[in-house]
């Protein structure tokens, strides 16, 4: 697509309007190569011709795009992940410009894995008043016991972020330092395959480097600092609730890294070993995203649920590499910032290539004078990070924006307490188009570029990163806030680059089948997705035939009445109804059942519970899979019969088309054997309890045929039988016809198939409990004839399933403390 040389769009013409330069404030169009003017004039009318002159229009496809992809992420305080909001409009910088900040970063990173060593090695900074000891020990973030340890090869960083802006000079300056987590990392490759996806060839065409091969470089760093041939790294996450949750699982399937938590890792022998269902697996390093403080109970914080007890032992005597380095957060203060230039000198013998944003701290007195003399042309920020007195949450306010009262107390909190503060100038950072509308509008911006260790020892930096488009009145400084918008990064080549190597593309690779290792919590987190998908599946079935019963019968006989409250019954012992319903009307009833969230077998609160064992399984579905089960829960809008029908059956769908999925796409292994072992299981004991409460001796034709309608059997039996529903072919139907895959028989054999196939801690070949007690279960069916099942031998099945169940668990899964369960919840296996 090349640039159309009369640019007569309304989008071009709100672009120029914009960007033209006025007021002398700096933006990216101001002083930008006339080849680099002409690359955003093409991205401009490209951006425009892919949506018919209607920018609006490829704005809702791309945010359609980033839904697909299943981008989200949460704020502080949020209960549910948000769509993550990309604009279309990227942010462009040309080659020449970028190499400089290249090599600026690189050299930053140098300068960090420098001052790391030195605090936690020799201490020379301190002792020789190049650096407060205060500064250093005062930290809240200063891991006094990684003193005198050293890495396995002597790399306290693997991975680094830095958040720059462009001053109104056209000069970058680094915001911030991150060396804790890389926040954002993840983000910058999606939003290039999001954006990738929707404008088809523009970014071959405008040149833009590609971003795969920093991924490739990241990952031989970790590994070759293992000391050990194909090393195993996981990605160590802090759980589900965190914020960056959804990026971590994306950067661990893109990776091929292991998502772990600290309840799925334990230490033994100063090695750190993941709990799987084949026993302990060794982890050789762990890409962290937990503050130093949340690592080790036993070590750091006692407080921490979050971490490994041990796992100190295990880094400091060569066990484990980690990335990054325990400790390493002391250098992200704003305290370290002010002394950074200097120490650039002291440390690598340079001038800085890229500056700091001009910062004091007032741990120093005449600095912190000099700070509060000049408070209303600063920004007064929290020194490290922490809450300070007379500052809000975000650890940051403008001087010149308090008030009188305001100023008063923040003086003399600082006073008392002057490290606790720092003053940092106030940049006018320049501008990047954002589209709004069907309008580009400038929005202030700042880049979070990323650089890692590659496997040769030297450093690797993104080409591109993530850009917050800042909305107004926001302060730099978090990922993202409410408001803000994120953007692609290009780098523009002046001419087309070579395709590099993409990230698992190296031919010498060994051949491997198989999912991999498959942790116990993993397991465990499939089974429950199941389970609780199978069972929100058949009382959806019920509600359907109930629903179907108040549309379709005038007046309902005997029969169908029996019939009908059986299956109320059936909705009261599962927790979908609280017993006062009964006796409501039944489009009420099931409506109540509907939309109960509270009981644990409601529809909405079965299907959180489904969704929320999926939240720790993303890494691991497919991306049309995920979108399936992660969908909201449409409204319930028309109350009628015929309405709450279309909106179970339509639900049904989904969990059909969710079925269908799993048997066509997933590759057979441990993972597919857990996620239909539940789906078995649960199914099994549905099918116990129906025909309990249906089929007893003596019920009528109507209850029959309810329960071949629940088990989807009515068509089989009617080509079977010509005769109406009798209860003993109905029961060699539902529960001991081996070809019926809806028949109890059939899960309890695919049961034994899984549990079968599964590996084995014993090295005697013998079979362990779980399968013995399905093939238990299994033998007892295949001995009965129909004349023998009665309620009493049902409910024997049910107790059966229901330890085996427990043995699965026992085995498979990790330890859970549980309190005894009473009323609904009791009933939910």
């Amino acid at each position: 697509m090349s640039a159309d040389p009369v640019l007569d769009s309304a989008l071009m013409g709100d672009w120029l309007a914009a960007y033209a330069p006025a007021g002398g404030r700096g933006d990216l169009y101001r002083g930008a190569s006339p080849d680099m003017v002409a690359r955003w004039q093409q991205v401009a009318c490209g951006l425009s011709a892919l949506s018919d002159g209607q920018p609006s229009a490829f704005q809702e496809q791309l945010t359609r795009q980033v839904q697909d992809l299943g981008l989200t992420y949460r704020l502080t305080g949020d209960a549910d992940e948000r769509d993550w909001p990309l604009s279309a409009m990227p942010v462009l910088i040309d080659a020449a410009e970028w190499g400089q900040i290249e090599a600026a970063l690189i050299q930053r990173a140098r300068l960090m894995e420098a001052v790391a060593g030195d605090i936690y090695g020799a201490g020379r900074l301190v002792a020789d008043g190049h650096v407060p000891a205060a500064l250093v020990t005062g930290s809240p973030y200063f891991a006094r016991s990684m003193r005198g340890l050293r890495p396995l090869a002597d790399h306290y960083l693997h991975v680094y972020a830095v958040d720059l802006a462009r001053g109104p000079d056209g000069q970058w300056r680094i915001l911030s330092d991150r060396l804790r987590l890389a926040n954002g990392v993840g983000y910058a490759l999606e939003n290039r395959l999001a954006i990738s996806r929707q404008t088809g060839s523009l970014l071959g065409d405008v040149h833009v480097r590609r971003m795969s091969g920093f991924f490739a470089d990241l990952r031989s760093g970790i590994a070759a600092d293992c000391g050990r041939e194909n090393p195993r790294i996981a990605l160590l996450s802090p759980g589900l609730l965190n914020q960056s949750h959804a990026e971590q699982a994306y950067l661990a399937r893109y990776l091929g890294f292991p998502l772990v938590e600290g309840r799925d890792l334990m230490v033994q022998e100063d090695r750190l070993y993941l709990r799987t269902i084949a026993g302990p697996k060794r982890i050789d390093a762990l890409w962290r995203w937990l503050d130093t403080n949340a690592l080790d109970p036993l070590a750091f914080d006692a407080r921490s649920s979050l971490g490994v007890p041990d796992l100190f032992g295990a880094w400091a005597r060569g066990g484990l590499e980690m990335a990054n380095w325990p400790g390493v957060e002391v250098l992200e203060s704003r305290a370290m910032a002010a002394f950074l230039p200097r120490l650039c000198g002291v440390l690598l013998n340079e001038e800085p290539l890229l500056p700091n944003i001009a910062t004091w701290w007032c741990g120093q007195p005449a600095e912190a004078e000099d700070v509060i003399a000049r408070i209303d042309d600063l920004v007064i920020a929290s020194a490290f990070g922490t809450q300070a007195v007379g500052l809000p949450a975000s650890g940051r306010v403008v001087g010149a924006d308090l008030t009188a009262a305001q100023r008063a107390e923040l003086i003399a909190a600082m006073r008392r307490r002057p490290m606790d503060y720092a003053g940092q100038e106030i940049l006018q950072m320049a501008t990047t188009p954002a589209l709004v509308g069907d309008a580009l509008v400038p929005r202030p911006f700042t880049l979070r570029a990323f650089v890692a260790r590659d496997g040769h020892g030297g450093w690797s930096v993104m080409s591109g990163g993530f850009a917050r488009l800042i909305s107004p009145d926001a302060m730099p400084g978090a990922l993202l806030d409410s408001g803000d918008l994120s953007a692609d990064v290009w780098v523009v080549d002046p001419l087309p680059q070579p395709r590099p190597e993409a990230i698992g593309d190296t031919p010498s690779a060994p051949i491997r089948r198989g999912g991999g290792i498959l942790a116990s919590q993993t397991a465990d987190n499939l089974f429950w997705f199941a389970r609780y998908g199978e069972r929100a599946e058949m009382t959806l079935r019920v509600l359907g035939n109930l629903l179907g019963s108040s549309i379709e019968v005038d007046g309902a006989g005997e029969g169908e009445a029996e019939a009908t409250n059986a299956m109320v019954q059936l909705l009261v012992q599962w927790g979908a109804i609280a017993p006062d319903t009964v006796g409501q009307p039944l489009d009420r009833l099931c409506a109540a059942a509907l939309a109960e969230a509270q009981l644990p077998g409601g529809i909405h609160a079965l299907v959180r519970r489904f969704q929320t064992a999926g939240l720790g399984l993303r890494q691991r579905f497919a991306r049309d899979f995920w979108r399936i089960a992660n969908r909201a829960l449409p409204p319930i809008r028309d109350t009628h019969p015929q309405g709450l029908m279309r909106w179970t059956r339509e639900l049904l769908e989904r969990f059909g088309a969710l079925a269908g999925q799993m048997a066509e796409n997933m590759v057979r292994g441990p993972a597919y054997d857990f996620l239909d072992m539940g789906r078995r299981l649960e199914r099994a004991l549905s099918i116990c309890h129906v025909t309990r409460v249906l089929a007893r001796p003596g019920a009528d034709v109507d209850a029959l045929n309810a329960l071949l309608e629940l088990c989807l059997a009515q068509i089989t039996y009617r080509a079977r039988y010509l005769a109406g529903a009798m209860r003993l072919p109905v029961l060699d139907l539902v529960l001991l016809d081996p070809d019926n895959p809806r028949s109890l028989v059939y899960q309890v054999e695919r049961l034994c198939d899984h549990l079968a196939g599964l590996p084995r801690l014993r090295d005697d070949n013998l079979p362990e409990r779980p399968l013995r007690s399905a093939r238990g279960v299994l033998a007892l069916l295949q001995s009965l004839s129909v004349e023998d099942i009665d309620e009493a031998r049902l409910h024997e099945i049910e107790t059966r399933l229901m330890t085996l169940s427990e043995t699965i668990a026992a085995r498979y899964f990790l330890p859970v403390e549980r309190q005894a369960a009473t009323g609904p919840e009791a009933l939910l296996a």
